[in-house]
This record gives structure tokens, C-alpha cells and sequence, in this order.
């Protein structure tokens, strides 16, 4: 309900003000409401809201039941960035208006590595279309993938520590508009966690191999790309050393 408050207090603040939620499941997303589309009063909105939120929570079931992937997954936050993003370039289409959107991730699920390069796109899409992502931590863990979101498209990251002040965090840090930033003292970030995850194992490494067709990320050498089929030579490690290059003198 803290959440529901906060979308109420930012179609408030400006009667231009539009807001669109985007859910994330382990197995699909889907809009779940657009404040153009509801027309509703605000305790209406909020049923409206709900109700779609629980049809959405038991269709991700179903498709997790249908599908029987082995152990758990990770929600598909690169899909709803996807669709977030797609959703504002067809505003930025539809008319003569120039809008200031940005976008508010309420994350509280662990990242998925698997998901790197989908999420890594969708953020310089965000950043090319100068399109802030925010970020509010729900979860135990911190999200590097969300850490760099902020970071590279000038949004605001934050993990609050207390969850009973949720509506006070969002309504303080996130529902100010992108003129108005200019002038507060947001959260700043510190510590950003740039590591990327390997394409073979998708585990998160300090130090790997880079394809340099297709940019792809491996923990170990391997003789071919998986992304691309780009030959890779020899790994260095493996290469003779030069004392065993040099030829032997024949003995007389």
C-alpha cells in the first residue's frame, strides 16, 4: 500500500503527470497499469491495481508450472526494462510533447547473471535516449546490474534501510521531478560494482577473456566464440616460453 501512495502522491504533484507499472515475474511481464488508460478515482485506482497484481502473481505460476525449469530462477528484469523502454519511445512518438520520463525499479530479488547482456543493452538504450533509471533495493542484497543502471544513466540508487519508511524513501528521494534534482542533495553513489558476468558460466569474475568481434566475456580460453563462432589463437598462458624458442647450438 506504501507503493500504491507514492503513485497517487506523483499523479498529484502534476495533473500532466502519467504513470505506468510494469510487473516482473521469474517467467513473464506485463503492464499491470496505466494512469492514461485507468481514469479512476484514487481508492479505486488502488483496487484496480491490486487486483491486477494478483491475476499477474498467479499467470507467473501457471507459466512456472507449464515450463518445469529445474531450480529457481531470477525475475526478468531486463524484459521489463525492455518494455519500459519501448513504452516511452511510443510516447515520444505519439505527439508534438516533450516529456521528462524516468524510470523506477523497485527491486527485491537477487540478480540474474544469465541476464547480463539483455540488461547491459537495455541500459545504454536508456542512456542514449537520456532516459534516468531509479533504483530502490528492496532485497537483503544489493544488484551490481542496478548499481550500473543508476550510474550510467544519471538515475538515483537506493537501499533503504528501514522497509516500515517505504512511502517517506520514495516520496522524498524518488517523486521529485528531473528540473527539480537539480537543487537537492540526492544519494550519491558509492562503492558501484562493475563486474561483469562470463557468457559460459554466467558467474560474476574480476578478470576474464573479451571477443573482440562481439565484445563477449569468458572466464576460461576457449578456441571459439559461442556467441559470434569467432576463432579465438592461443591462450597466452599457453604459449611456449622463449627460452624454449631458442635453438640449441650443436656441440662439436
Amino acid at each position: 500500500m506504501q507503493v500504491v501512495a507514492f503513485l497517487n502522491s506523483v499523479l498529484l504533484l502534476n495533473q500532466l503527470n502519467q504513470v505506468v507499472v510494469i510487473a516482473t515475474g521469474i517467467n513473464t511481464c506485463d503492464y499491470v497499469y496505466d494512469s492514461a488508460a485507468a481514469g479512476a478515482l484514487p481508492n479505486q485506482r488502488a483496487e484496480s491495481l491490486l487486483q491486477k497484481l494478483v491475476e499477474f502473481v498467479v499467470k507467473d505460476e501457471q507459466l512456472g508450472k507449464e515450463d518445469s525449469v529445474d531450480g529457481i530462477g531470477s525475475s526478468l528484469l531486463s524484459g521489463s526494462l525492455s518494455m519500459a523502454l519501448c513504452y516511452i519511445q511510443r510516447v515520444f512518438r505519439s505527439g508534438p510533447h516533450h516529456p521528462q520520463p524516468r524510470i523506477l525499479c523497485l527491486h527485491g530479488s537477487p540478480d540474474g547473471p544469465e541476464q547480463y547482456v539483455a540488461i547491459m543493452n537495455a541500459i545504454f538504450s536508456a542512456q542514449r535516449s537520456m532516459v534516468p533509471i531509479d533504483s530502490c533495493l528492496l532485497g537483503a542484497q544489493h544488484s551490481a546490474f542496478l548499481q550500473q543502471a543508476s550510474y550510467i544513466t544519471g538515475g538515483v540508487y537506493l537501499k533503504p534501510q528501514q522497509l516500515d519508511g517505504l512511502f517517506q524513501y520514495l516520496s522524498t528521494v524518488f517523486a521529485s521531478d528531473l528540473y527539480s534534482r537539480n537543487f537537492l542533495q540526492l544519494p550519491k553513489p558509492v562503492g558501484v560494482d562493475f563486474r561483469a558476468s562470463c557468457f559460459c558460466h554466467k558467474n560474476t569474475i574480476d578478470m576474464g577473456y573479451i571477443c573482440s568481434v562481439c565484445l563477449s566475456i569468458f572466464c576460461k580460453h576457449h578456441k571459439n566464440c559461442s556467441t559470434c563462432g569467432s576463432v579465438f589463437g592461443q591462450a597466452q598462458t599457453n604459449a611456449p616460453s622463449t627460452s624454449n624458442q631458442k635453438r640449441k647450438t650443436p656441440e662439436t
